[in-house]
């Protein structure tokens, strides 16, 4: 029986030309995942203020990233591609697929029906589980897949960021620029709009800390419907194995929109550090490849922000990209799913 893994990222325009840029900005924020608004006034916003007057502004910072060679993000997920086809042979096909953008999801899968695939698996490279993602990509796969004349075996990963290779590449990665030698580290995390979480889970703040956060799953449901909770779960695990106390990092949420979305917010976070004329560190951990919210947001505007406030030093910790044991982690949960199949 013909196997395959399909790892599925959220996408990146294709070029820096204008129109690539609106057509990228135009399928993701017309996502229903994503804006979740009723459908006219979706199309309203995005189509008619959003995208015409983002796309010049969203060029700008893509260009501050664009490599000779393209996106960095397609790039990276090549990487990963050619990597994990290595590791694992004959035992599956490999496949990679944008939800926004080329390699387009739907594309994909219409090259998978024709090959004959029997068994599939689907890696969304997103650590933790929100409905903006993982979410979207489950509900795209199920459309498509429901139209072949012959359903396949699929197993959808929900979410990998307490796998114990995925902790170790991290904690590698981030042990790497020493962090003892800073006075805090910030793991800044994607935030999302307050609405796209669990009731239980829209509260501003878990508590941050490893022994209170048992104390507090009940309060904000299960960790595996929670994405709070992974984020908060995932950097105390990361502080654990780091040795980092309690009062000497700080879980926040990048990348908003409006007020109504997750808190803190990592800039108002390091506006604090930096009036303390402190030594930051920053970790991204909900991103596995570098991309236009860490290469830009965190590592240039961000960090501008902070040493204009006065803060002493800032350091971004680079994503994993395609480093050796991120491949493992994807190996393990490949090989995993193909023989539980």
């Amino acid at each position: 029986m013909k196997k395959a893994i399909l790892l599925v990222n959220v996408g990146t325009p294709d070029s820096l030309d204008i129109r690539d840029i609106r057509k990228y900005l135009s399928l993701f924020l017309n996502d229903p995942h994503v804006m979740n608004i009723p459908w006219l006034w979706r199309k309203i916003l995005v189509n008619g203020i959003i995208v015409p007057f983002r796309a010049s502004g969203s060029a700008a910072k893509y260009r501050q990233l664009w490599t000779e060679n393209g996106s960095p993000l397609r790039l990276h997920l090549e990487n990963i591609r050619d990597k994990l086809q290595e590791r694992l042979g004959d035992q599956a096909d490999i496949w990679i697929a944008m939800n926004y953008s080329e390699p387009y999801l739907p594309h994909v899968m219409q090259r998978m029906q024709e090959q004959g695939y029997r068994e599939i698996v689907v890696i969304p490279l997103f650590p933790q589980y929100a409905v903006s993602t993982t979410g979207s990509v489950e509900d795209n796969i199920m459309k498509y897949i429901t139209q072949w004349p012959v359903q396949p075996k699929l197993t959808i990963v929900r979410q990998f960021y307490d796998h114990p290779v995925f902790l170790d590449a991290w904690t590698d990665r981030i042990a790497a620029y020493c962090p003892e030698q800073y006075e805090h580290v910030v793991f800044s995390f994607h935030g999302l709009p307050l609405s796209h979480l669990p009731l239980p889970c829209r509260k501003e703040q878990i508590p941050c800390g490893c022994s209170q956060l048992p104390e507090a799953m009940d309060v904000y449901a299960k960790p595996n419907r929670c994405y709070r909770w992974a984020c908060y779960d995932m950097a105390c695990k990361l502080a654990g194995r780091l040795g980092l106390k309690d009062d000497q990092y700080t879980v926040a949420f990048q990348s908003r929109i409006s007020s109504h979305w997750m808190r803190p917010f990592t800039d108002h976070v390091l506006k604090k550090l930096a009036s303390k004329s402190a030594k930051v560190l920053v970790v991204a951990p909900s991103f596995v490849a570098d991309c236009l919210e860490t290469s830009v947001e965190l590592d240039i505007e961000y960090k501008e922000l902070f040493l204009e406030r006065g803060g002493s030093a800032y350091t971004l910790v680079d994503s994993l990209n395609d480093e050796p044991k991120w491949i493992e982690t994807l190996v393990m949960l490949s090989e995993k799913n193909i023989k539980t199949n």
